[in-house]
């Protein structure tokens, strides 16, 4: 899709951080918007926050909820009429040693970062097929390539959403050519995904104390969330797959594969 301008785009976990970057992008490109977040108030400032003259709407939804992420893409038909771009970008942080993650650790984790890109895909990509034009970008990170350690739950989540999509790809390429996917695979992002636990099911994440201060260390070192929303945006209008936001990452993807095909042991790596 090289004209983005007045197309639909969908885009879960909308209300800050890259979902918002992309909101604001996207509006840029004259896109019209549908904006869906898990918390209502932060959504209400996203919304009043875009630019002059944006077609936008919005509405709550737990992405881990597959009637919810039907009703998104009812409201978004109802809205515009058709939907162009999805961007399953909704997710949260999780982290601690394996010997402490809890079944509610694992299942909040991967329900929303996991199950919720299952969810976008299973409710739009019929719809983008039949009209046979669109795009999907799925929101995994570097996680998805390499396993650092204490973030057992959510390298398992963004493994699968990078698999996922790779598997999706080959599909469209054989069965549905103008309908593309990406797979969004940042690094260390300056966004608020280290307090994403405030929405945690029991109230108490597992990664407390030094670990999660460790990584809010590296997340407040990270790129801006508006750089990685304008590789997002070329992405989609050249049809690339893979979305990579820092330089150092394809020699991480390398040492792991080297690691494979020289029957070595994981690496440490935490980028």
């Amino acid at each position: 899709m090289d004209n983005l301008n007045g197309r639909v785009a969908v885009i879960t976990g909308a209300a800050s951080g890259i979902g918002l970057a992309m909101a604001h992008r996207f509006a840029a490109e004259g896109m019209k918007l549908v904006l869906s977040d898990v918390e209502a108030p932060a959504l209400e400032m996203a919304m009043a926050g875009l630019p002059a003259g944006t077609e936008a709407v919005s509405t709550v939804c737990d992405v881990s909820k597959a009637e919810q992420v039907e009703a998104l893409r009812e409201f978004a038909l109802s809205s515009f009429g058709s939907v162009h771009l999805v961007c399953n970008n909704a997710g949260v942080g999780g982290g601690g040693p394996m010997t402490e993650l809890n079944l509610t650790d694992w299942e909040w984790v991967i329900g929303v970062n996991l199950w919720g890109v299952i969810h976008g895909v299973r409710s739009f990509l019929p719809l983008l097929a039949e009209q046979g034009e669109g795009h999907i970008v799925n929101t995994a990170s570097v996680a998805g390539l390499f396993a650092a350690p204490f973030m057992g739950a959510y390298n398992v989540s963004k493994y699968g959403v990078v698999a996922l999509s790779e598997t999706l790809f080959n599909e469209l390429a054989m069965a549905h050519p103008n309908v593309g996917v990406s797979v969004l695979c940042p690094s260390w992002v300056k966004t608020n995904i280290a307090s994403s636990t405030r929405n945690h099911p029991d109230g108490e994440p597992a990664d407390a104390g030094a670990i999660a201060e460790a990584i809010e260390t590296f997340i407040s070192r990270g790129i801006d969330p508006a750089d990685v929303a304008d590789k997002v945006a070329e992405a989609v209008k050249v049809g690339r797959f893979w979305i990579l936001t820092h330089e150092d990452t394809p020699a991480a993807v390398a040492q792991r594969m080297t690691a494979i095909l020289e029957d070595g042991t994981p690496p440490m790596l935490m980028h």
